[in-house]
Order: structure tokens, then C-alpha cells, then sequence
């Protein structure tokens, strides 16, 4: 195996262990009913290590309305058809067959924090002792004027979710004429996964290389410059995709007519694209926000970074993209299987009267692809800060790719093998 492969997968492992959930369980564990929202990166890996950091003794249910895991890194490589959306599916089986877990296909309509009962879109309620939720994010339509209509109206897509919408944007790609405008709007951040647009810029170029090299991309940034692996994507755009992607910084989308295909800028002029992939502004999963969990901003969930608990609510931890992320903290698949691991380790630590562990620390990797084969990647180490109370970055820790390579494609198809595992068998 390789060592740098080895490593990532050994690594994700070795948190449960920092975490400081060990020994044999009490009755208040094993009596207690743990519900987790949210199959994704983050919940689905809480479900999975409440039951091993607790010796498989904590009852443990899980509320996810799909059948299969999609994962969202990776899923511009179907955008721009490279590889389609079977590959990033995973079954959700080994979960309640290797681990116990029970599984509730269905949605979270309401919680209640006073009763702690959750009421399904079913009508089942499930009562819980202590909550989990990891419900992604929700994407602020109104922020954008029209871009409700044009959605219904199948003009605009977002694909901020793997699945359905991933498979028709490509569509739409496919389908767009030879010098036609393809054209990604980036909020301003924070939103989910930083360097995704830029991610899916490449995607789409490589597709219009190849079919369409009349055509651009067009990629409107509400930031002041691009938000993460700038100096890589300038250079990947210059070198490979020379004349198929045009970047504006300071460009914030307030509003789109549907019928004209017209984007409208707060300050420059308008814009006509041919495909419109407008991403508007991003808050925290609805049912966090129903809950009165976004005490930030009424966007994101703050968090008590020992144990990912709620400061709004007692007893329901919220994990992964919906919450208020600690400095130089990203919005990633990878950071949100870390909050599980140091959310469950706690859980299973306080059902048990144990101390809860002062220090946990979580890693990050995330690889872009900038060709369907080349990739370049970023990694940190967070370390819990016990006098500021949050996580701060580890001087000198992680790094950032020289430049792309199939080597770094290896690596990232490599880093989405392990933790899929880790997630998931």
C-alpha cells in the first residue's frame, strides 16, 4: 500500500484514540437512546463510532431519507463527465449490519428540545436521550432574486448536493452549443467546500476542451479573489484551459430572469449565460435553523468545540458544514468525519461519567480535481485551544500540493477509498 495512502486511512482511526473513549460501558449508555440526523460524512461516521468507541453497546439510530451514500467530493468529476454518479455511491448496509445501528429511511420534521422527540415527515416520532445532527446545508434562494422560479422552471441548478441535480447539470453541459457561456456564480464565504466552484470550473473546461472549444466558462466570485488554492487554480486556468475560463472577482449575483437567461450584478452589467450554475448564499440545514440551533448570525450553529454540543440547545450535537467553524476551519466531507469522531468519543464519555477528553485535535485533507485524472490537495491539523475555547490551526502542519499531478489524482481517489471505509464499512 502506499505510505502517503497508508497513512490518511491509519490516521482517520487513530482520532478515536486521541478522542479518549475506551473501557467498558455503564448502564446509563446502554439504557440511552442516541439519534443521529443526517447519513453524510458527518453523521454517518458518529452512528458508526458511538457504537465502537462504546464497545457496541449504545443504542444508536440513524434518520437518513436515502437508501445510499453520495458523496459531494468527487461529484464534479460527473459534472464534468469523467465518471458518473455509481461510483461515489455507497450502501448504507454494513452500518446496521456490521454495527448494530438501526436505520430509519425518512426526514426530521421537527425536534422538540423540550420532550427530546423528533417528529418524522412520516408522522413517527423517535424520542431521544442525546441528539446528533449533521443535516449539511441549506441554500438561501431569496438571496438571489428569481432564482426560485428559474429553478422550478429547470433554467438554474445548483448540484451543491450530490445526486439527481449532479447528473443534470452535466446534461445541460452536454447539451449547451459550441461557444456557448457556462457560468458559476460563488457566494460570498463562508459556504460549503471553498474551492468546489473552482473545483467544477476546471471540470466543465476539460469537458469544453475536448467537445466544445468554442465555449467559456464564466465564473462570477462574490469574494474579493478565490477563496482556497488560488495561485494553483490561476495557474492550472493559464496553463491547461487558456481562453476557456474567464474569472471576475467582486462579482455578487443579486438576481436572474429565467426567461432571458440574464444574470444581474450588484455593480457591473448584466450577463447572459447559456447554462447557469448559480450558487446563492448558504446557512446552516433547515431543520438546525427550525430547531433554533443558528445562534450565529441565524445562519450557522455555535458549538462547544470539546464535544460539537449546541450552545443554544443541551444535548443535541451538531457536526460538519452547519455550524459556526472555528478559524481557518474549511467546510469539508473530511472535517465533518473529524467532528464525529470527537463528538462521539465525548458522548459515549459523558453517558459514562468519564472526563471528557481536553484536547482532541482534527486533521483535514481535500483534493481538487483540476483534470479528470490530475488533482492538487491541502491539508491542516486543528488542536483545541482550552484558554480561547476553539480550534486553531497547527503552525507548520499540512501544506498544500506544488503543483497538480496524477500522483495527487492517485492520492485523492485514495483519500475518498479510506474514508468512505471509514464512514461506512
Amino acid at each position: 500500500m502506499n505510505k502517503r495512502r497508508e497513512f490518511l486511512g491509519h490516521g482517520m482511526g487513530m482520532l478515536g484514540l486521541l478522542a479518549g473513549a475506551s473501557g467498558s460501558a455503564h448502564a446509563n449508555l446502554q439504557s440511552a437512546e442516541i439519534v443521529v440526523i443526517g447519513g453524510g460524512y458527518g453523521g454517518a461516521t458518529a452512528a458508526k463510532y458511538l457504537r465502537l468507541f462504546s464497545n457496541n453497546t449504545a443504542r444508536v439510530t440513524l434518520i437518513e431519507p436515502n437508501a445510499s451514500f453520495i458523496s459531494c467530493p468527487l461529484s464534479n468529476l460527473v459534472v464534468g463527465g469523467s465518471k458518473n454518479l455509481a461510483e461515489l455511491t455507497i450502501s448504507y448496509a454494513n452500518l446496521s449490519k456490521r454495527h448494530g445501528i438501526k436505520m430509519i429511511q425518512d426526514s426530521a420534521l421537527q425536534i422538540d428540545p423540550e420532550t427530546k422527540r423528533i417528529k418524522l415527515f412520516s408522522g413517527q416520532i423517535v424520542p431521544y436521550d442525546k441528539l446528533v445532527i449533521s443535516p449539511g446545508v441549506s441554500l438561501l434562494m431569496d438571496s438571489i432574486e428569481g432564482l426560485s422560479n428559474a429553478n422550478r422552471a429547470g433554467v438554474t441548478l445548483q448540484a451543491w448536493k450530490a445526486g439527481p441535480e449532479t447528473i443534470a447539470l452535466h446534461k445541460q453541459l452536454s447539451a449547451m452549443r459550441d461557444g456557448g457561456i457556462f457560468a458559476i456564480s460563488v457566494p460570498e464565504a463562508p459556504y460549503r467546500c471553498p474551492p468546489a466552484p473552482y473545483e467544477r470550473a476546471c471540470q466543465v473546461a476539460s469537458y469544453l476542451k475536448q467537445h466544445k472549444p468554442k465555449s467559456k466558462v464564466l465564473i462570477l466570485d462574490a469574494n474579493q479573489d478565490i477563496t482556497s488554492k488560488g495561485a494553483l487554480f490561476r495557474k492550472v486556468w493559464a496553463q491547461d484551459y487558456p481562453g476557456l475560463i474567464e474569472y471576475r472577482p467582486n462579482q455578487n449575483v443579486i438576481a436572474v430572469d429565467a426567461k432571458t437567461k440574464t444574470i444581474k450584478l450588484e455593480i457591473d452589467e448584466d450577463v447572459k449565460a447559456d447554462v447557469l450554475n448559480l450558487l446563492p448564499a448558504m446557512s446552516a440545514g433547515d431543520i438546525a435553523v427550525k430547531t433554533g440551533l443558528a445562534n450565529s448570525n441565524g445562519r450557522w450553529v455555535n458549538v462547544n468545540f470539546l464535544n460539537f454540543e449546541s450552545t443554544a440547545q443541551k444535548d443535541i450535537h451538531v457536526l460538519g458544514d452547519a455550524i459556526q467553524v472555528a478559524y481557518a476551519m474549511p467546510k469539508s466531507g473530511h472535517m465533518a468525519n473529524q467532528h464525529a469522531k470527537v463528538a462521539a468519543a465525548a458522548i459515549v464519555a459523558e453517558l459514562n461519567n468519564w472526563e471528557v477528553n481536553p484536547a482532541p485535535v482534527l486533521t483535514n485533507a481535500c483534493y481538487s480535481f483540476v483534470s479528470p485524472t490530475q488533482a492538487v490537495h491541502v491539508a491542516s491539523v486543528h488542536q483545541y485551544n482550552a484558554a480561547e475555547q476553539t480550534f486553531k490551526p497547527v503552525p507548520g502542519a499540512g501544506g498544500l500540493s506544488s503543483e497538480p499531478s496524477l500522483l495527487e489524482g492517485e492520492y485523492g481517489w485514495g483519500w475518498a477509498h479510506n474514508i468512505w471505509a471509514d464512514t461506512l464499512a
